[in-house]
């Protein structure tokens, strides 16, 4: 029987189902898997010396999460192409010597968005969030089709980069800053930073600024209603938990781990399990 030792590093995990949904699909395979949290809050340590103390005991690899997917890079001995475009990793492999970084949040958040919302109006979206995960959705939104994604982050010259990084790879005109005020005229609004979190309470948005007809977005699962979804359903917008999300990432990583094929409608189910809800809930 074929064993695993994964870990998940990063800031405030503690409520976080990708160890139980990993185990539980492994579990259904017949393979040996063990999954760790490491938080950098409780070890008080940066994350390239977490990343070599892991591949130094024996891990096969981690998931890299909240606030590290870009601080990881230099530690890594490569970065796939996907990875590379995104300048994010949330999946580090270890396999003969080598720390590979992937990433798994873009197609997870792709496939949420395509299963969830099947419909949604994406002419015009606004993204809130140029971080690790932000950059992943802001890829994902544009290879499915977004006519002009509006990015907005807290820090300006940190949108400006991703703006740019999107521009050199989709075209001039795709892609743009902008500020809170673009959500009154948007198709849609992706919310892709911490704030709605236990650790982290509140909206990122105006309820006033969300208007019957658009769709709102949240890649935020724990808890699955945030005050930003909670305010959306208010006043008539269509709106999407980040569950769906957090599965199709993990079934993508589990494949990297393993490379056997996870089931990802099962995983689904794990899910609905786990929470009580299921990961479409809209």
């Amino acid at each position: 029987m074929s064993s695993y030792l994964i870990g998940l590093v990063g800031i405030g995990i503690g409520p976080s189902l990708s160890p139980a949904l990993h185990e539980r699909e492994a579990d259904e395979l017949g393979l040996r898997y063990l999954y760790r949290r490491l938080d950098l809050d409780v070890l008080r340590l940066p994350i390239g010396e977490v990343l070599a103390a892991a591949r130094t005991a024996g891990f096969d690899g981690l998931n890299i999460t909240h606030p590290v997917k870009q601080q990881v890079l230099p530690y890594l001995d490569e970065v796939a192409p996907d990875a590379a475009a995104l300048g994010a990793v949330n999946t580090a492999v270890f396999r003969e010597g080598l720390a590979t970084g992937h990433n798994t949040d873009a197609t997870g958040f792709a496939r949420n968005l395509t299963r969830g919302l099947p419909d949604a109006d994406m002419d015009t979206v606004v993204l809130l969030g140029a971080g690790g995960a932000g950059a992943a959705v802001a890829h994902a939104l544009l290879s499915l089709g977004t006519g002009r994604l509006i990015v907005h982050d807290v820090d300006a010259a940190r949108a400006g980069t991703l703006v740019s990084a999107l521009r050199r790879r989709f075209g001039d005109g795709r892609a743009l800053s902008g500020s809170l005020d673009d959500v009154r005229g948007a198709d849609g609004l992706v919310h892709a930073t911490p704030t709605g979190m236990a650790a982290y309470p509140g909206s990122p948005v105006p309820a006033e600024s969300l208007r019957p007809g658009m769709w709102v977005a949240d890649i935020v699962y724990r808890p699955l209603e945030t005050t930003l979804l909670r305010q959306a359903r208010e006043r008539g917008c269509r709106t999407l938990h980040g569950g769906g999300m957090v599965v199709f990432q993990a079934a993508d990583s589990f494949r990297l781990f393993t490379g056997a094929e996870p089931d990802a409608d099962r995983m689904l189910r794990h899910f609905e399990a786990l929470e009580g809800k299921p990961a479409h809930a809209r």
